[in-house]
């Protein structure tokens, strides 16, 4: 393992180190311009709300609340509209109702948006119909048509992801702090094709309590003019910190309390393909003081996920590094037990949350990169089962999933089927849960969360 003391860190430290997932950039001159422009921009995000999560983590960490994080699995310049924006904010915001109201527990909701633009690839290139070009990357990097000029890395683009996630946050922001996010619009955030479905006619059902409470509560003079939690939420942003040169460009040395922040997000998490205890990503990452993640795969041996821990969390300090376990519904209940306990013997502070989509992707009999719901649904009980078996806390769920009404998982009550997957299959990467599929799943972990808290 790379001895971290002996590389002291700077936000560009990370360069003298391995790096992998970077693209191929033509022209480094024209990189290191746009990164020097990135780095006069002002932040996206500020580091008193990194703190405010940090915070939220730790409750969610000793089980005082659950973490709720999705979102696309690569954002796109042209999906990302306002309309599309604040549909992934209201199907967010019915989740978290469905799991408050169920579980009787806050909610932290954090997207993986404005800033999901850069996808890991397995492979450099691809080929179709004998042709071969670069893989595609996410918009940050190149364009997903299947020509030369598209796949030619662009460091331009990353400009582009600085002013779409500043525009994105700004309509979030409005959203969540302006009236959207109000209770009293629980009915309103309920579309006509999710209203038809039977977890939109349950949900109704849910609103109409939470409505009679809320004239309770109007009754007694409680109203969202004078109580700002009725009126607002918080909502946090996310992405994987894949394109280190962007990362490096948004981190701001906070004035308050003299650390370094990356602030192109609230939180950042490394992946399975850069998570290299002696790589660049795992020492970029263990210097700003933002929430992090790990993807934990089954592939991930005890010993590694304590230096792992060690590494970016030396202080032991609740909140600062979560553990998002992504194994596959027929691996989790082997794999994920050990890992636990060896954590816990080794009385480490980490927040556990599941990603239960990326180790269920299968290629249906039409060609088509899927899910299937049940596949989802039984890696998370599967997450649920090992924390009870080993008597830790299950802290959240991070999923990919779309406020549109796509077709691109199989299954759901909706009872999605292969010939369906052609129907609206808009992802540019990975397959999302539709809007009536999220929400059918949050009423599923709420049921989970509400037996385990025993709550009538």
């Amino acid at each position: 393992m790379h001895d971290f003391a002996s590389t002291p860190w700077t936000p560009s430290s990370w360069r003298s180190l391995p790096v992998q997932q970077e693209p191929s950039w033509p022209d480094e001159d024209h990189l290191n311009r746009v990164l020097t422009q990135l780095a006069s921009e002002p932040p996206l995000v500020f580091a008193g709300e990194a703190r405010t999560l940090t915070a939220g983590m730790a409750k969610a960490g000793r089980g005082e609340a659950f973490v709720l994080q999705g979102g696309d699995c690569a954002e796109t310049f042209a999906a990302d509209t306002a309309t599309n924006t604040r549909e992934k904010i209201k199907v967010l915001l019915q989740m978290s109702t469905v799991l408050t109201y169920g579980a009787k527990m806050p909610v932290i909701k954090i997207g993986r948006i404005a800033g999901q633009f850069a996808k890991p690839r397995s492979s450099e290139t691809e080929t179709v119909d004998g042709v071969t070009l670069p893989s595609y990357r996410g918009d940050a990097v190149n364009g997903l048509a299947f020509t030369e000029e598209d796949r030619i890395p662009d460091p331009d683009r990353l400009l582009g992801v600085y002013h779409h996630s500043a525009t994105s946050l700004n309509l979030i922001r409005a959203l969540v702090g302006g009236g959207y996010a109000d209770l009293n619009r629980v009915h309103q955030w309920n579309r006509e094709f999710v209203a038809d479905s039977p977890q939109g006619k349950r949900y109704e059902l849910m609103a109409d309590h939470i409505q009679s409470a809320l004239d309770f509560l109007h009754a007694i003079g409680i109203n969202a003019e004078n109580s700002e939690k009725l009126r607002a939420t918080q909502f946090f942003t996310s992405h994987e910190a894949l394109l280190l040169g962007y990362e490096e460009a948004l981190t701001r040395l906070d004035s308050t309390s003299g650390d370094w922040y990356d602030c192109s997000a609230h939180m950042l998490w490394v992946g399975e393909r850069t998570r290299q205890l002696d790589h660049a990503h795992i020492h970029f990452l263990s210097g700003v003081r933002n929430p992090i993640g790990v993807k934990v795969s089954n592939r991930m041996e005890p010993n590694e996920l304590l230096d792992l821990i060690s590494v970016l969390n030396p202080d032991n300090e609740p909140g600062r590094l979560t553990l998002i376990t992504r194994m596959g519904a027929s691996a989790i209940r082997d794999a994920l037990p050990p890992l636990l306990a060896a954590v816990k013997e080794a009385n480490k502070t980490v927040t556990w949350i599941t990603d239960p989509c990326h180790g269920n992707t299968i290629t249906s009999e039409s060609g088509y990169k899927t899910r299937r719901f049940d596949d989802v649904l039984d890696e998370i009980v599967g997450f649920f089962a090992a924390h009870d078996a080993v008597g830790t806390v299950p802290g959240g769920v991070h999923m990919e999933l779309t406020g549109e009404d796509v077709t691109e998982c199989l299954g759901g009550d909706q009872d999605i089927a292969d010939l369906d997957l052609s129907r609206r299959y808009e992802s540019a990467c990975d397959p999302r849960l539709n809007n009536a599929q999220s929400l059918e799943l949050a009423f599923r972990i709420a049921e989970i969360l509400q037996r385990r808290r025993n709550i009538v």
